[in-house]
């Protein structure tokens, strides 16, 4: 339930128009609605001010569009993330308003354009590393963050990376993926003085363990301000940025003007 639902019903209870029971049945699923299979976390954006999203693998296509079905009663902009076509279409047979993003995997759910404030810079060492930053980017951009993405522009021919590097030093935080050696992360965070989030994706030859060889590196990266999230896990670095992103913006509003 949505801040601006509940506000509602308050305000319908206070001024008399719904009678106490009518605003309690309209508050049954706060903070939860139990389905047969999941508990629908309905009460996730009065807390962290996002949807719950989902994550489709292992799921059925039944389980998902229930989910779906559940959350977008309430919320918009809900985030499900590695989809594919056949679930995309399962959530388009509900009747939900949604969006496919094919490379990124992901669907978003009751669209909404939302103000995009502060800016996340999204940088791909190489383009078998797109999907994974795609994933990231569009999380960011659908949570309500300004991002600008630079796509193969890893450390094998590192002027193209130099080249751009008026563009990511004004950002708030730095996403850098990267797959083989996992080397971009530390160089952008020599460049910068700003949060850079490591994603390391499972692109490399037989030595590269995809991925683990990648992880590695970044997470013993000699360059500080460098954290890291999981393999191909462009979604959580998307989150993560996101946080960091609003953060600073929040925080620069507050700034007294000389």
């Amino acid at each position: 339930m949505n801040i601006q639902r509940l506000k509602e019903i308050l305000q319908g209870f206070k001024k008399g128009t719904i009678d106490i029971e009518q605003a309690l049945g309209k508050l049954r699923f706060l903070p939860f609605e139990e389905l047969d299979f999941a508990t629908v976390d309905k009460h996730r954006p009065l807390r962290v001010g996002t949807s719950e999203v989902i994550y489709c693998p292992g799921k059925t296509l039944e389980q998902i569009r229930k989910i779906a079905r559940s959350l977008a009663a309430d919320a918009e902009n809900i985030l499900a993330t590695r989809v594919t076509k056949e679930v995309c279409e399962a959530i388009e047979k509900e009747g939900l308003p949604c969006k496919y993003y094919p490379e990124a995997r992901i669907v978003v759910i009751n669209p909404k354009k939302v103000p995009l404030v502060g800016k996340i810079a999204v940088i791909s060492a190489g383009t078998t590393d797109i999907p994974v930053a795609e994933e990231a980017y569009i999380t960011a951009e659908t949570l309500g963050n300004r991002v600008e993405k630079m796509y193969d522009v890893g450390v094998a021919g590192i002027h193209r990376l130099l080249d751009k590097q008026e563009k990511f030093m004004d950002a708030n935080v730095i996403i850098a993926v990267a797959g083989m050696e996992g080397a971009l992360p530390s160089v952008v965070a020599g460049l910068v003085d700003i949060p850079v989030i490591a994603v390391p994706t499972s692109v490399g030859y037989g030595a590269s363990f995809r991925g683990l060889t990648a992880l590695l590196a970044m997470l013993n990266s000699c360059a500080s301000g460098v954290s890291v999230v999981n393999i191909d896990n462009g979604f959580g670095a998307g989150y993560q940025a996101n946080l960091i992103n609003k953060k600073v913006y929040a925080s620069s509003l507050k700034k007294p003007r000389k």
